[in-house]
């Protein structure tokens, strides 16, 4: 039996320290938490101070056992889960749970998990740190209460099944208030002008620095430039330096892997755990961009080996966060040695990504010459303007450049300009006005929604990837791609001294993966911005993120901290109770429909936004209408002309094999129904204009699907398919879908053979901590 037990919070982590600890120590996984409140309003005693009540969730019931079997059994236990207030808050109650001795009990932390690491932990232990714990018990104990108070508020207001909490009802303003900028914004045209000199066979671009506002201002500027000559005044030659990114932080790491892999904040984490827990990188959840002097010599000896001593320059970066914490390091390799790292394709690409941006955080500028070329007009007094950027030397730029996420920087790369001298005549291939147009505020993405929480002081590392995955499940906002829309513009081309007027068309409006709000997300983000301005208000939420560091420096008590927020925001909770549903801003009323006199509202449905002709009634014959709207549409900006359209639906399409199609909006989006199937028109077609070819076609390729989807069923057993899925053949018993072995083929396979694999399948788990 092993004189040692070191307990972590999961199983690859445990697996990982046990492959550096010898015979003399256990390694084993809690699973990730092992206690929680309870359900129900029982979990915190309010009059008696906040007191929590924790209980071993059901789950963990069995690992709580096995747990103690080992505990009683080691002469020293180390509680090594993560180097946070999390996993603090993890090590105290494995303590309470496990019911340990204070003197056998020891505490262990470090934020990567390597050889030297470990054992630098185990030389180094120390007690259970109280002020973490209280500062993860008061997030987790305020937001018990805004949830279990403020929630049953919304479904006696406004809809069964709401719910709200203290950083996910903020998180959630910021995307409605984003999407009414936008709403809102009013699109200004504008002419931009470029000129393209031919200089010897070579291209010379230059651009007016100023814009035009109208067509006929752009229109007199070219005409002013016939037969006019062009001129360099001026030559500008300069030197310039670029400098490196700091290396990552929990939420710049974010925002990189969702510019560069298009990965989703969730997955850039769950990822980057796998990465941590196999010894890979350094802990990834921090706001520190400090990097050790171990890992500045472990970066500086890389970049001398594989590039060149010029190419290395050690360089501390100072976080700007008044809350970061210096003593963690930012995410980094663990050896800088190892360019490839990670099981599949995604973990490699996210450690290459980690690698290049530490490894070039530790290099040199990369030195630059721009040149500013000024061009005058013998015509006009305006001046054209021609930049280029030379790289003398690439520095960092040879490993690693960091992107943005500014949709208006569409500045080109600048090149080398050719040849040119002070005073030197240019001849005009031609001069272009193109008509642009002003751009509303960019939708957030994940990423962006992060750095704005983050630029705002709400939300820390470890609560940034949960938020945005909440407002997501709870249907207040869905990240989705939207198609543009076709818009006219007009280019006044000026070439050989004659002016062309094209009218042209291109996209506009196009999204990829970007978060936008639902209806009930702009009425429960009203009523709470009414009515607990408090709770959803950004320096308020910031400031109690504040207060939470406060708590674990240990300069305040959690009760206190509590106690403040609590009496004023259950006072509040206590007022709603006056207020009437009917004045909760959920419905609408458009105007009249004109064919049968009768009001058209806009309002909250059982099953999602809708509109309806007339009021309800007790008379049967006098029974409202009612229509889904579609995507995109909200019940704030709806008019009477879209809400009428709508009721076009459902519609009949057409007929097929004696049958009727009918194309409809549901709950799930736009369908046709046939012979009582449903075939979803997905983002393709409208259900309005979709004619009865397409529909067949759309029914025929669904039975296909279906058909293929089945490969084998049992009579004597419905419950057990065997199945065509995305990746490949599978088992579904019941709920549970079982993966069929590669030597095994689908069809052949009996139903005691599926049986079998189902019940030697193991139980799903949690990776440790959510």
């Amino acid at each position: 039996m092993s004189k040692n037990l070191v307990i972590v919070e999961s199983p690859a982590k445990a697996k990982t320290i046990e492959g550096y600890l010898g015979k003399d120590f256990k390694v084993v996984s809690s699973y990730g938490h092992v206690r929680d409140l309870p359900k129900g309003d029982k979990a915190i005693d309010i009059e008696n101070g906040f007191i929590p009540t924790y209980e071993v969730t059901s789950d963990k019931k069995e690992v709580i056992k096995n747990l103690k079997k080992l505990a009683k059994d080691a002469q020293t236990i180390y509680l090594a889960s993560d180097d946070d207030r999390e996993g603090e808050a993890i090590s105290w109650h494995l303590k309470e749970a496990l019911k340990l001795k204070e003197e056998l009990t020891k505490r262990i932390v470090f934020r990567e998990i390597t050889k030297s690491a470990i054992q630098k932990a185990l030389e180094n232990p120390r007690t259970i740190d109280e002020d973490l714990v209280h500062a993860q018990q008061a997030r987790r104990i305020l937001d018990r209460l805004v949830g279990y108070e403020l929630s049953p508020v919304l479904w006696k207001k406004i809809k069964r099944g709401l719910s709200a909490g203290r950083v996910q009802s903020v998180a959630v303003r910021l995307v409605v208030e984003r999407e009414r900028e936008i709403d809102k914004f009013d699109v200004q045209s504008f002419f931009k002008i470029s000129a393209i000199f031919d200089i010897d066979g070579k291209e010379l671009k230059a651009e007016l620095p100023k814009r035009f506002s109208t067509e006929d201002e752009a229109q007199q500027f070219l005409e002013s430039c016939k037969s006019a000559e062009f001129t360099i005044e001026s030559l500008d030659k300069k030197p310039a330096k670029r400098s490196p990114a700091p290396p990552f932080t929990t939420s710049t790491l974010q925002q990189e892997a969702s510019r560069k892999l298009s990965f989703s904040v969730a997955q850039t984490m769950t990822l980057a755990q796998r990465l941590y827990e196999a010894g890979k990188i350094s802990y990834m959840r921090t706001d520190s961009v400090n990097l050790s002097d171990e890992a500045m010599e472990g970066a500086k000896n890389e970049i001398q080996s594989a590039f060149g001593p010029e190419y290395a320059k050690g360089r501390k970066f100072k976080t700007k966060s008044q809350s970061a914490q210096e003593a963690h390091e930012a995410i980094r390799p663990t050896d800088f040695s190892v360019h490839t790292a990670g099981k599949d394709y995604n973990e490699k690409r996210l450690y290459e990504l980690i690698w290049k941006r530490t490894v070039a955080s530790q290099m040199a500028e990369a030195q630059l010459e721009r040149t500013t070329v000024s061009i005058g007009i013998s015509t006009n007094s305006e001046k054209l303007v021609a930049n280029g950027e030379v790289i003398v030397f690439e520095g960092f730029l040879k490993v690693y450049i960091e992107s943005t996420d500014d949709e208006d920087n569409t500045e080109e790369a600048k090149g080398m300009l050719p040849p040119l001298s002070v005073g030197q005549s240019l001849n005009l291939d031609l001069m272009k006005a193109r008509q642009g147009f002003t751009r509303p505020p960019a939708r957030y993405t994940e990423a962006s929604l992060v750095k704005k929480l983050e630029e705002m002081g709400i939300g820390r590392p470890s609560t940034y990837a949960p938020t945005i995955s909440t407002i997501q499940k709870r249907e207040y906002v869905v990240k989705e791609n939207r198609d543009g829309t076709e818009r006219n513009y007009k280019e006044l081309i000026l070439k050989d001294d004659q002016l062309n007027v094209h009218q042209l068309t291109e996209t506009t409006g196009a999204e990829k993966a970007k978060l936008f709000p639902t209806n009930i997300a702009m009425v429960v983000n009203d009523f709470l911005v009414d009515h607990f301005p408090n709770v959803i208000d950004y320096s308020f939420t910031a400031n109690v993120e504040e207060e939470f560091d406060q708590i674990a420096r240990g300069s305040q008590n959690w009760d206190n901290m509590i106690k403040n927020f609590y009496g004023k925001f259950h006072q509040t909770v206590e007022e709603t109770e006056q207020i009437k549903r009917s004045d909760v801003g959920a419905s609408r009323e458009l105007g009249i429909d004109p064919k049968s006199g009768k009001p058209v509202i806009a309002r909250l449905g059982r099953f999602g936004p809708l509109v309806q002709i007339g009021e309800s009634s007790e008379d049967e014959n006098e029974k409202p209408q009612f229509a889904s709207l579609k995507k995109g549409q909200f019940i704030e900006s709806i008019t009477l002309e879209d809400a009428l359209e709508l009721f076009k639906l459902p519609r009949d399409v057409g007929m097929f094999e004696d049958k009727k199609i009918v194309a409809a909006i549901g709950r799930f989006g736009p369908y046709i129904r046939h012979d009582g199937k449903f075939v979803s028109l997905g983002k393709e077609h409208d259900p309005l204009s979709v004619d009865e070819a397409t529909a067949i076609e759309l029914i025929e390729a669904k039975r296909k699907a279906d058909a293929e989807k089945f490969i084998k069923t049992f009579d004597e057993n419905p419950d057990v398919q065997v199945l065509n899925g995305r990746w490949g053949p599978y088992i579904k018993v019941g709920k549970q879908n079982v993966k069929i072995p590669k030597d095994k083929e689908a069809a052949e396979l009996t139903l005691e053979e599926c049986l079998e694999l189902a019940a030697a399948a193991p139980a799903k788990k949690g990776r440790g901590r959510k």
